[in-house]
């Protein structure tokens, strides 16, 4: 108990003065409240301090234009008595562009900007970045907002290095916070261009005209929609944050009016003749009609002022609006088989910049309610047209859109994304042929093994943990499970592309051969306190070095589950908490922020850590960490393991020098511990290290026999009858797997087809006659939980329940599934899928498998209810 007591008392300490010393964090923008009618009110600088981000100016004109801006004015003009001097426009982020950041929600930022299109000021009024609670400070937010001052919006401003043979600005990131910085990014130059093109600092683009292929041929409504003529927009009512229900939150379809064909398909000769005698040259026009739903697509702001504030249509950089003078009525449609609209009109666009030749883009505007605080902010649904190719004459033009934010960052990185993937690679394949390599390595000679694991160590630590900054974390994990259940954008995770592939390569490499590759030989933080171990060692502090007692270990390995667990339950109520307390890492210290960046107590923690790494091998990796847990109990299904022999049950010789401390009293090797030094599988082939194989070659060598090869079952090839197992190894339990062996009644005497229904019955159906026997309340309470959480998911389905709540309900089951399923099945398969090799399972075993089978059982429900669109 003193060891308990020992680094109890300092940890709770430790995070208390992290707590405290953090206690502004909170301040300023995160999460700040805002005024409800942001989104709406006409008066916008009375509600937001406007004049902070343009200095010098007076007085702000209430929201004008669409994308909505204000004016900002400065003294009386001289040259215009009585009239006010124009400076610039001053714009709301939210009111241009929802581009959501690491959070999924967007940063709202105020924008200033002169009459040349420069920037004047930045500042940012509302962000949900957890990464900048703790450790980053928001300071780095405004420093990296503070950029743009000085730079015009027809700048092409890329995160990154300048490029000056390219015509590119760089602006530096904020280390640690690369997605925040591309969506905040990406905001600016969207904000500013919308407004700089409204106002004409900007030019419109000149597209040549369309030139239509006529054939005077008439389509059907289904013809049309066949060939992309027409296009529905949909929107639900949650995805504006209303309850769910039958109906949507407005249906819409659109399509051309200006090429022959089409347009007189859709609204007959006659009305496609009296459109076309109303148009100006370089004029176009569309249909829109509102086939389902409440919500009008002409907006608020027509009956206000004549502005349509809800539709807008965008082509490249240039979008375009509409007043009154713009709209026609249209009295229904002519195409054979078309719905009948509920609400319908006819836009026009008298911007010669538009070509019906090229794409663009219908958007509907509107504002999203946030369920939890009834905030409304902007929301922009999109639907992209583009007329067919045989529909123009010579085909569509080609058309080079813009890389997205993320593509560029993968294309300027290209040189040293390749040489991480080319090290990931090389660590795998050296790692695939490890057994090669083993058997040429000794217990007193170990390089060929650790010659690669100790380069692998430099370059994790190098590299990839102070060079390219991607150490993975639990946030991240929770950050991704959360994506998968309510809001998945591949954008974002793209957009840090060290952090992407080398998550791929974890999932990959942990279902292969378990946790140990990355973090036995990839991870900088373990790479790192296992340096200072073995450098410890080399200068003569190795007397001062020890292990904890075994059954302490055993213990206190434990921990990490138990904060994994935690957090994992704490992101499902408050992902800020939880990214508060995932402070327990001390990756973004060490790496991303650094530890003279960062307030006293975050260095002291990282400190103490690498200290007692001094003298205990990786005591983060092996006690604390809530990554290796997460990642461990998938490791519990890995498909190769270390291997063992039967003399192992009754040898010390592999325990006694396993670092992880992960080889029990039998000789079994627990994957979820192991970090996969390869020092026991060193000692597997070598004829002097391995006591059984040393004693082996030592009676060879006294009766004069032949010194053969070590097979693949770690003994030499026989010669002899002479068994070459001991008489008391071979009365002992087999090392071979984790746990004893086990064959399930379903997979006796089963094969093929019938063998795959049975498993996945039973993979499905956790009941057993043992168990109704051993545990019959359990077994029947198990019954009536399996119901109400069927029930659960069929109220999910009819859009009566919650995502949290259904969550709750699978949480609340699986606990019970590991319960039901250790009194009755208590087995869980070992190694690839496909073979029948079980084995009898320990808590743990069962808890992973339960936990990670539901968690994909509950992840494909989600995706197809949100395919379905009935669940928020």
């Amino acid at each position: 108990m003193w060891i308990a007591r020992k680094l109890a008392t300092p940890l709770a300490a430790l995070l208390l003065s992290l707590g405290l010393g953090q206690g502004t964090a909170f301040a300023d923008a995160y999460e700040a409240k805002l005024p409800d009618d942001l989104a709406t009110a006409a008066d916008l600088c009375t509600r937001v301090p406007c004049a902070e981000v343009f200095p010098g100016a007076t007085s702000f004109s209430e929201r004008k234009g669409q994308p909505p801006y204000v004016d900002a004015y400065g003294e009386a003009d001289p040259q215009a008595p009585g009239k006010k001097k124009l400076l610039g426009y001053v714009m709301l982020s939210t009111d241009i562009t929802d581009t959501p950041a690491y959070s999924g929600k967007p940063v709202i930022t105020l924008i200033g900007m002169d009459t040349q299109g420069r920037y004047v000021g930045v500042k940012v009024l509302k962000h949900s970045e957890p990464i900048l609670l703790l450790g980053i400070p928001e300071k780095a937010l405004i420093d990296f907002n503070n950029q743009y001052l000085g730079k015009s919006v027809k700048d092409t401003i890329e995160v990154g290095p300048a490029r000056p043979d390219e015509n590119i600005l760089g602006v530096d990131a904020i280390s640690g916070a690369t997605v925040t910085v591309i969506a905040q990014n990406q905001v600016m130059q969207l904000s500013g261009s919308a407004v700089a093109r409204q106002v004409g600092i900007i030019e419109p683009t000149v597209r040549e005209p369309a030139r239509f292929a006529v054939s005077g041929q008439r389509y059907n409504w289904q013809q049309l929609q066949d060939m992309g003529a027409v296009v529905r927009l949909r929107v639900q009512p949650e995805q504006v944050g209303l309850d769910r229900g039958p109906e949507p939150f407005i249906e819409l379809w659109f399509g051309d009016l200006n090429h022959p064909d089409i347009g007189r398909s859709l609204i007959g000769d006659r009305g496609y003749n009296n459109l076309h005698e109303r148009l100006h040259p370089g004029d176009a026009a569309f249909f829109v009609i509102r086939t389902a739903g409440q919500e009008s697509f002409k907006g608020s702001g027509f009956v206000r002022g004549g502005i349509y504030d809800r539709v807008q249509v965008k082509q490249g950089a240039d979008s375009f609006t509409f007043r009154d003078l713009d709209y026609l009525n249209l009295y229904g449609l002519e195409a054979a088989g078309a719905p009948s609209p509920t609400e319908s009109g006819i836009f026009i666009i008298r911007k010669g910049s538009f070509s019906a030749a090229y794409p663009w883009k219908l958007s509907f505007l509107g504002n999203r309610v946030d369920r939890a605080t009834g905030h409304r902010s902007f929301a922009n649904f999109e639907a992209k047209y583009w007329l067919a190719d045989d529909l123009l004459e010579g085909g569509r033009p080609v058309v080079k859109e813009p890389d997205a934010p993320w593509v560029r960052v993968w294309k300027t990185r290209a040189l040293e994304i390749s040489l991480f993937v080319a090290l990931l690679v090389a660590v795998t394949v050296v790692y695939a042929v490890r057994e090669k390599l083993t058997r040429l390595s000794t217990h007193k000679n170990k390089w060929p093994v650790n010659g690669f694991k100790y380069t692998a160590w430099a370059l994790s630590i190098v590299f990839v943990g102070f060079g390219v900054m991607a150490q993975p974390s639990i946030t991240q994990v929770l950050t991704w499970f959360h994506s998968l259940l309510f809001q998945w954008t591949w954008s974002l995770f793209l957009s840090d592309p060290f952090i992407f592939v080398f998550w791929i390569f974890i999932i990959v490499t942990v279902f292969l051969f378990g946790r140990g590759l990355f973090c036995g030989w990839m991870c900088p933080f373990g790479s790192l306190q296992e340096a200072l171990y073995k450098v410890a060692r080399a200068v003569g502090l190795g007397r001062f070095q020890f292990k904890l007692p075994q059954v302490w270990h055993d213990r206190l390995k434990w921990v990490k589950y138990a904060v994994f667990f935690g957090l994992l339950a704490v992101s499902m109520f408050s992902m800020t908490l939880a990214e508060v307390l995932a402070e327990v890492e001390p990756f973004k210290t060490t790496f991303l922020v650094g530890v003279m960046n960062r307030a006293w107590p975050y260095g002291l923690f990282v400190a103490a850590i690498l200290g007692l790494s001094l003298f205990i091998e990786r005591p983060y990796c092996k006690y604390i960490c809530p990554l290796g847990a997460a990642l461990a109990m998938p490791s519990t299904f890995r498909w190769f393991g270390l291997k063992r022999k039967q003399d192992c049950n009754s040898c010390k010789a592999c325990a006694v020098g396993c670092g992880a401390q992960a080889i029990d009293t039998d000789g079994r090797i627990d994957h979820r511990e192991c970090l996969h030094c390869l020092d026991c599988m060193v000692l597997y082939t070598d004829t002097s290290g391995c006591p059984p194989l040393a004693r082996e070659r030592k009676r060879r060598e006294r009766d004069g026999l032949l010194i053969t090869p070590i097979g693949k079952d770690g003994y030499y090839i026989p010669i002899d009858a002479v068994p070459a197992i001991s008489a008391k190894a071979a009365k002992g339990p087999d090392p071979r797997l984790p746990t004893e062996p086990a064959v399930p009644s379903y997979a006796e005497g089963q094969r093929g087809l019938r063998w795959l229904l049975a498993e996945l019955r039973d993979h499905l159906w956790p009941w057993s006659v043992a168990g109704w026997r051993s545990q019959r309340a359990l077994q029947i309470a198990g019954f009536s939980l399996a119901m109400a959480a069927s029930v659960a998911w069929a109220l999910a389905a009819t859009g009566r329940l919650s995502s949290g709540a259904i969550i709750a309900w699978w949480f609340g089951w699986s606990v019970y599934e590991v319960l039901i399923r250790m009194s009755g099945k208590r087995y869980v398969k070992d190694g690839v899928w496909w073979q029948q090799r079980y084995r009898v399972a320990n808590w743990m075993d069962m808890l992973s498998y339960v936990g990670f089978k539901n968690l994909l059982i509950g992840a494909a429900l989600f995706l197809a209810l949100k395919a379905l669109g009935v669940l928020a």
